[in-house]
């Protein structure tokens, strides 16, 4: 066995910012139903706007998610598949 610490360093980094119910909640959601809106995740989320943004801005961060602006509004969805297969693996289930 061999210890690679990049890629432990960056998977650990993910784990952490998944480590949250809320976070949690956004990514399942965006797998779920594709790439949303903050408005549209507060309907969702029994969060308040800036606290969804405060975990995108943490997810983000980690690369587990992307935004994209599109008019006013910033769009998130997952930022890669192997995020996606994680999120998959993690709830047990079909995409």
């Amino acid at each position: 066995m061999s210890y690679r610490s990049d890629l432990y360093q960056k998977t650990a980094l993910v784990l952490k910012a998944l480590a949250h119910p809320i976070r949690l909640c956004i990514v399942h959601g965006l797998l779920k139903k594709g790439p949303c809106n903050v408005s549209c995740m507060e309907n969702c989320i029994k969060a308040s706007q800036s606290g969804i943004s405060q975990h995108l801005a943490r997810l983000r961060s980690a690369g587990i998610v992307k935004s994209e602006r599109c008019g006013n509004e910033i769009y998130y969805e997952i930022a890669s598949e192997d995020i996606k297969d994680l999120i998959v693996s993690i709830f047990n289930e079909d995409e």
